[in-house]
């Protein structure tokens, strides 16, 4: 799309987005967990954001609800230097269900980036097409990037080795 225009992806998004915010020339939208997949693909298919630069998660606790917020960072090369756009989709999901879609379904690189958020903060993408553990062994029963993760309390991992050592894993 030439002659790209925040004030085009505005209007089309209009009826998504629950607010945005603008700092340093980049623009955060904030938008409904339940429409993530359409908002992201209105985004790559309609106004070429086809670079999905990052996917990650914020804990808020005890600062604001809902407690998490998944972070999409997305990217759009367009023909024109000003037409290089960057913007942020966040969508806020509470802890009591940690859950959104999956977006592997848009970007194939989406796979690693939405294991490595499940696997450190507990946050289930539904429709994921091999979910699992990807820094942490797969019995760990702990988040390490929750606020409310003890960094102190050393039992999670010796269970979780100890067992490695059982079976024969190290």
């Amino acid at each position: 799309m030439s002659n790209f225009s925040l004030e085009q992806l505005n209007g089309r998004l209009e009826s998504y987005i629950k607010s945005s915010s603008e700092f340093r020339g980049e623009t955060t939208y904030f938008v409904a967990p339940a429409k993530i997949v359409e908002i992201l693909k209105i985004l790559k298919e309609e106004f070429g954001f086809t670079y999905l630069v990052d996917l990650t998660a914020v804990d808020f606790l005890g600062i604001k609800t809902p407690r998490f917020e998944i972070v999409y960072y997305l990217h759009r090369f367009g023909e024109e230097y000003d037409e290089n756009i960057r913007v942020r989709i966040k969508a806020q999901i509470t802890e009591e269900n940690a859950a959104i879609d999956s977006v592997t379904s848009i970007w194939i690189g989406a796979d690693w980036l939405e294991r490595e958020v499940f696997d450190m903060f507990g946050i289930v993408f539904k429709g994921h097409p091999d979910l699992r553990r990807i820094l942490m062994p797969e019995d760990y029963d702990e988040y390490p990037l929750r606020k409310d993760f003890d960094v102190r309390n050393r039992e999670p991992s010796k269970k979780s080795f100890q067992k490695a050592l059982r079976e024969g894993g190290y």
